[in-house]
């Protein structure tokens, strides 16, 4: 690969959602990270877009039997942008997490273009 991607935190959502996670979780974010960062192709187990949005997609990450989500951006220059995070407690991502996500995404765009 030519370049890595690089992972930015759009305000404190992840961060603040990062570091109230077990120590286990946290390993296997950080692992995750590393896929994203130097994976050409990035497997489908760790990240996709979601269907019926135009950018945003979700970082998958599993613990035992705990799954976490976190929405982002892929964004130009090879810049992937985190919002907001949850733990999965159905088979269903809930649609207030992606309308959250989708807010956040919008707001970020607003003020990357003033």
């Amino acid at each position: 690969m030519d370049q890595q991607r690089i992972i930015e935190f759009y305000k404190k959502y992840f961060i603040e959602f990062y570091l109230d996670l077990p120590a286990q979780v946290q390993l296997k974010y950080d692992h995750v990270f590393v896929v994203i960062k130097q994976a050409d192709k990035i497997p489908i187990k760790f990240f996709k877009k979601l269907t019926g949005t135009k950018n945003l997609y979700e970082i998958r990450v599993e613990s035992n039997s705990n799954i976490y989500r976190t929405f982002c951006s892929l964004e130009p220059d090879r810049i992937v942008v985190l919002f907001n995070s949850f733990q999965k407690k159905s088979n269903k991502t809930p649609k207030s997490e992606v309308k959250k996500a989708l807010e956040i995404q919008k707001e970020y765009h607003a003020k990357r273009e003033k």
